[in-house]
Order: structure tokens, then sequence, then C-alpha cells
């Protein structure tokens, strides 16, 4: 069990800081920073657009940068990068200061989710993996939850205690994670070209695009388009993090019991359900919604993560990269263009969430065209 917890606990921090809290603990923040007066509701959208291309930055450069500085090294660079990002939007320095900032967060977010998962899967062992996996990507739900219950009570002191808050628990799991950093070799076969993962890449990055309103827009459905309040978007966002939680529990055990490409078609298929949940004008809904958008977004990762080991088995984790960074491709480009959308319609969240509905249903017919074809179809070789 030693083997399993002491890389799987640090991969778990690095998601946990890099993405449950640099990237998605803003959520439940953008509304209040809107009713604040420090960004405008398009101006807060475009942060988190802003957040998603340096994801992107941060997950093409991962590997090359874990080649000069090894993957320990990495790690703590991502690590770092989170605490003073998030420490930065401490002051109001402007709609500029804050895209730098929230740039440098995904950047950060991007390093920490190409390396943590595959290292952690590389240094357990073949029968502990899918284990592994879950636990680290989990750890972004844990980092959801978690930011959704200290922003609402941070608040109260301001927006900079708040921000102040989140860097200060960010340096508390970097000083865990480091001394129990997971490592894997980025040389030889694993250095190589990978084999082209086109259908694999299309599903993931749809699901990505279909992810963007949950991920951005769901704390302010809640507390502006449903009016229920900063305090129950929070909530809402919570149980975002919850149903993630669960999702990266599950997963893997699903992924045993009836495979990686049902698995990933069943868990698209609760997208899609969360999607339309978000749709009907009912306050209610929006809870429900967010539990199963929750599970979805994280289940779809941990399986995913899983799926590429089983279609390039000596090069799964460049696969990774490639699927990390098509899903933060897609991500950023429909990110950009829904903080476009939201302002152009008046600030309607049913356009953005449509729009989110139709991705996730694009995302399921891909999945399931992926499912239909054989291993070796889907993954050709170079």
């Amino acid at each position: 069990m030693r083997q399993l917890l002491r890389p799987a606990l640090a991969g778990a921090a690095a998601t946990c800081s890099g993405n449950g809290l640099a990237r998605f603990a803003y959520v439940p923040i953008f509304p209040a920073m809107v009713t604040a007066g420090w960004v405008d509701g398009g101006g807060a959208g475009m942060l988190g657009a802003a957040a998603l291309a340096g994801y992107l930055l941060g997950t093409l450069a991962g590997r090359g940068t874990a080649r000069r500085l090894g993957v320990p090294g990495t790690l703590d660079l991502g690590m770092g990068l989170v605490a003073l990002s998030v420490a930065a939007c401490a002051w109001n320095g402007g709609f500029w200061w804050f895209m730098a900032w929230r740039g440098m967060a995904g950047v950060a977010g991007g390093l920490l989710m190409a390396l943590a998962g595959p290292a952690t899967q590389a240094s357990v062992p073949p029968q502990l993996r899918g284990t592994a996996g879950g636990v680290v990507i989990g750890g972004v739900g844990i980092g959801i939850a978690t930011g959704a219950l200290l922003v609402p009570t941070l608040l109260p002191a301001g927006l900079p205690a708040t921000w102040l808050g989140l860097a200060g628990l960010t340096l508390l799991l970097w000083g865990f994670a480091h001394p129990r950093w997971p490592d894997m070799a980025l040389h030889g076969i694993a250095a190589e070209a990978p084999p082209r993962a086109r259908l694999l890449l299309l599903t993931y990055g749809l699901h990505g695009a279909g992810m963007v309103p949950p991920m951005v827009y769901l704390a302010d459905l809640a507390a502006r388009g449903r009016g229920l309040g900063v305090v129950y978007g929070s909530l809402a966002w919570l149980c975002f993090g919850l149903g993630g939680m669960a999702g990266g529990v599950l997963s893997g055990r699903v992924t045993d019991r009836i495979g990686g490409l049902p698995t990933l078609l069943l868990w698209l298929g609760l997208q899609v359900l969360a999607l339309a949940l978000t749709l009907p004008p009912v306050p209610w809904l929006v809870l429900p919604a967010a539990v199963i958008a929750g599970f979805a977004a994280i289940g779809v990762t941990t399986v995913t993560l899983t799926v590429t080991r089983l279609l390039a088995p000596a090069q799964p984790a460049a696969i990774w990269v490639q699927c990390t960074a098509a899903f933060a491709v897609v991500q950023a480009a429909v990110a950009f263009a829904l903080a476009a959308l939201f302002a152009a319609t008046g600030e309607s969240h049913a356009a953005v969430f449509g729009a989110g509905l139709a991705f996730s249903l694009a995302a399921f017919t891909a999945a399931a065209a992926l499912a239909r074809r054989p291993r070796a179809a889907a993954v050709p070789r170079p």
C-alpha cells in the first residue's frame, strides 16, 4: 500500500493545487469579483479563458521542461507558480494584471497535469496503476470541493484574504508533496514519437469543449442566473467537486469491470445529462446538474488516462500529453468564444450552456465511433 500511497498522494496534491485550486477555485470567486466591481461579467469570463490558454502552454511545455529539470523539479516549479499566481490576484491591479496571473495559473496547472498522472502510474506496480490514476485525478475533485468550502468562508474577509488563503493552502500542499514526488523515464522508447490517436483526441477535445460552461459559469449560473446568491453558487461548485471526487474514485473500478472504452461512453452520456439539466429555468436543478457534471468531468479524465495506456502501452505519457493538449486547445478557444457570446447575449447563461450541450453530444458521438473501432484502427502507427 505504501508503494501506491506515497506517489499517488503527492500526485493528488499536485492536481489539487494546479487544477482544483489554481484554476477551479476561481469559479466561486467569479461572481464575487463581479459584485465587488473588480471586473464585469464579460471580463470575468475572459479571465477564465486566459487560464485555459495558459493551461495549453503548460501542457505543451511539460515534457520538455521535465527533460531539463527532471519530473520532480518540474512539479516543484508548477507548485511554485500556483502559489505565486494565486497570491498575485490578491491585489486589484486591473483587468490586464488579472489576465496575466490567471494565465500563469493555467500554465502551472498544465505543467502539473501533464506529468503528475503518468509519473505516478510509472512509479507503482502495473496492477495498481488504475487505482493510482484515480487517486491523482481525484485530486482535482478534492481541490474543487476544498475551494468551494474555503472561498465562502474567506470571502467575508474580502477578496484579498480569499486569494491569499488559497495561496497559503497551496504552500502547505507543496510542503507535503515535495519529498514524495513520483518520477518517470523520458528517454528511449518513451521519448519517441507516439502513435496517432485521432478519435480519442477528438473525443477528449469535444468533452473539454462541453465542460467549459460548468467549469467557468456554473457558480455564476446559480448565483446570478438563478438569483440564488454567492453562497448558493459556492454550494453548487462544492457539489461539482464532490461529484468529481466520486468520479475519480469510481472510474478505475468501473473500467476494471467493463473496460475503458465502454466506461468512457457511459461517462460522456452522464455529461450530456448534466448539461441538459442546466437549461430549464428551475433553480433546484442546478445542484444535481453540478454533481453529475463534476462526476463526468473528473471521471472522463480518469478513464482517458487509463485508455492511453490501453491503446499505447509503451508510450502512454506521450498520448496523455496529446490528449491534455487537445483538451486545452479546444477549451481555450471555446472559452474565449463563449465569453464573447456571454457578453453579446446580455450575459445569457442559456446560450453558453446550450453550446456546452451541443459539444457534449458531439463528444458522445465520437466516443461511440471510437468504441466500435478495433484498437489497431483507433491508434494507427505513424
